[in-house]
């Protein structure tokens, strides 16, 4: 019996992309993953994810994929982001094909996702709300996805400056964006242009731009 957990990392962010991550072990490696002391992802530092993400690689099976901001533009103007999740995840568990599979829930109803889940893929979903936190095969996926997110922010970073976090709650991402657009007159292909941060951003006076 295999088990998978899936989780994903960049949901929110305004640059970078959403990283999807699946992680699948076999039922007797179980016990082992357990006693590593896996958490959610924002509970370790980088070293430590970075530490685990290793071990993880090494031991399991990981599917990741890495959706860019055009394509997640693209995707945005047909569908939510919880449907195109439900597509990532779906994805996943069928290149996977693991006997059952936790979740991180990104659904307010956790039971709607995994039905939407299992009419995919005909197979066990069992996803909750903080999955990452209850079930240490969706830390490790969320582990996974976080470094892979962050080695794509590096990148970014050593082409653009630093911009910080990435997310609109971060004075210096805001900062970032103002100062490009002024000087640009457009924002750089790693902005996320259907989010409601650059439409606010936009509706502000063009004193701050221009």
């Amino acid at each position: 019996m295999r088990i998978a957990g899936i989780d994903e990392a960049g949901k929110g962010p305004v640059i970078g992309p959403m990283v999807i991550c699946g992680v699948s072990i076999s039922e007797e490696f179980q016990d082992e993953l357990n006693s590593w002391g896996l958490k959610d992802s924002k509970k370790l530092t980088p070293i430590k994810r970075d530490e685990f993400s290793v071990k993880i690689l090494e031991s399991s099976e990981v599917h990741v994929l890495k959706i860019f901001p055009e394509k997640l533009d693209e995707l945005m103007s047909l569908k939510t982001l919880n449907q195109i999740l439900v597509d990532c995840y779906s994805e996943i568990i069928n290149r996977l094909e693991p006997d059952i599979t936790f979740v991180d829930s990104p659904d307010v109803k956790p039971e709607r996702f995994q039905d939407n889940l299992y009419q995919l893929t005909g197979r066990r979903v069992k996803a909750a709300h903080k999955a990452d936190d209850i079930f240490p095969i969706v830390s490790a996926a969320s582990i996974v996805a976080k470094v892979e997110r962050d080695k794509e922010i590096e990148i970014l970073k050593e082409k653009l400056g630093d911009f910080g976090s990435g997310y609109c709650s971060d004075t210096r991402t805001i900062q970032f964006l103002k100062d490009y657009f002024k000087e640009n007159k457009k924002y750089p292909d790693c902005v996320r242009k259907k989010w409601k941060t650059l439409s606010r951003l936009q509706q502000q006076s063009l004193d701050d731009f221009i």
